[in-house]
């Protein structure tokens, strides 16, 4: 089965090989080595002649896992957060800074608008008591980038931590972490670094990382503080699921030797073969060219064809493909181009969309 949805992804014989290796007690070297391997690859791939300056942490849970982890673990006593809301990604965010009121100013635009840097710079201005700034990178509600790079030299002007849900875009999309100074970079395995889900992670730059140490725990299993010390001391604080960081290592390790530039030109050139036959077949876009990931693109369905047919008659023929959400459930679709792809498999999904277009025009 081809999956055209934005996580889980396919995955390459080699990475799904990992999962069979030697079973290795948590406790023991062998997974001490393992996590600092994945630990080393991490910075090797995203933060490139920067890796003195930060620090991976990983964690056994999808990327919501790691997103919460780095809101709870980043603030000081009588700081809060501003909170960047797009979509459904910057509301999953907002509910879990509303969880123990973290927040204390949530800038909220429709799911398809790109967020000001300017308005978030003058919120940072008008609130003494906001401590940074939280916002999602690529939101897979339309596949739409948000301009993470220009807010984090803003909020980095005013002496702020920024924290990035990278969760859907590192490995798929250019983010320059150490140059513009990130404080926090959450991301995952499952999606664009091609491993399956369950590990997430934080990178973090490391004299941030000094101030975490010292924040309020506001939860235990998420702190990232715990995997820190841990992780810094050979060792674990929870039972890690290994056989999947095994797999995650493998999968970075082929990250490294595509490249990650090349990654993600491959995923541009997936992304710009499926814009261009849906443009030919008349299935418009969602978004403006310019605000599109190379990832993930939102189509309008086509007139008379409803979801749920579409997506079956697409998975009798071996494609699945993504609905649309909240209001836009019933009226788009999404096609996903991350993952273990070749531009066979592309072409494939393309002519058996084609198919069922025609099949389902004729019918009216």
């Amino acid at each position: 089965m081809i999956l055209l949805n934005p996580g889980p992804v396919n995955v390459s014989d080699r990475v799904r090989n990992a999962l069979l290796g030697p079973d290795i007690c948590h406790r023991e070297s062998e997974c001490a080595e393992l996590i600092g391997n994945v630990r080393r690859k991490l910075l090797e791939a995203f933060v490139p002649g920067a890796e003195s300056e930060y620090t991976a942490i990983l964690l056994t849970g999808s990327g919501t896992a790691a997103v919460e982890a780095s809101i709870m673990s980043s603030l000081p006593p009588g700081k809060r957060l501003i909170h960047v809301n797009n979509g459904v990604y910057g509301e999953r965010i907002s509910s879990i800074i509303a969880t123990q009121r973290l927040g204390i100013v949530e800038i909220k635009y429709k799911w398809d608008a790109v967020p000001d840097p300017e308005a978030i710079l003058r919120a940072l201005k008008q609130q003494p008591s906001a401590h940074g700034v939280v916002m999602v990178h690529h939101e897979t509600t339309l596949g739409l980038l948000n301009p993470v790079n220009e807010v984090a030299d803003l909020v980095d002007s005013r002496g702020g931590v920024f924290i990035v849900d990278a969760v859907s875009g590192l490995g798929g999309e250019t983010l320059d972490i150490a140059g513009r100074h990130m404080y926090m970079v959450a991301g995952t395995a499952g999606k664009c670094i091609q491993g399956f889900p369950g590990v997430s992670f934080v990178l973090v730059r490391k004299g941030f990382m000094e101030n975490v140490l010292k924040y309020p725990k506001r939860t235990w299993y998420l702190n990232l503080a715990n995997y820190y010390t841990a992780q810094e001391n050979g060792t674990v604080p929870f039972t890690p699921a290994v056989q999947v960081y095994a797999a995650f290592n493998e999968a970075l390790s082929e990250l490294l030797e595509e490249g990650v530039a090349n990654r993600i030109q491959r995923y541009a050139r997936m992304a710009a073969l499926i814009r261009e036959r849906m443009a030919a077949l008349g299935v418009r876009a969602v978004l403006p060219p310019e605000f599109q990931s190379n990832s993930l693109t939102a189509f309008h369905l086509p007139e008379g064809l409803a979801y749920d047919v579409l997506h079956d008659r697409l998975k009798e023929r071996g494609f699945v493909i993504y609905a649309g959400q909240g209001h836009l459930e019933s009226r788009i679709f999404r096609v996903a181009n991350m993952g273990a792809l070749q531009e066979s498999d592309i072409e494939g999904f393309l002519g058996a969309f084609e198919e069922v277009l025609t099949r389902a025009n004729r019918a009216t």
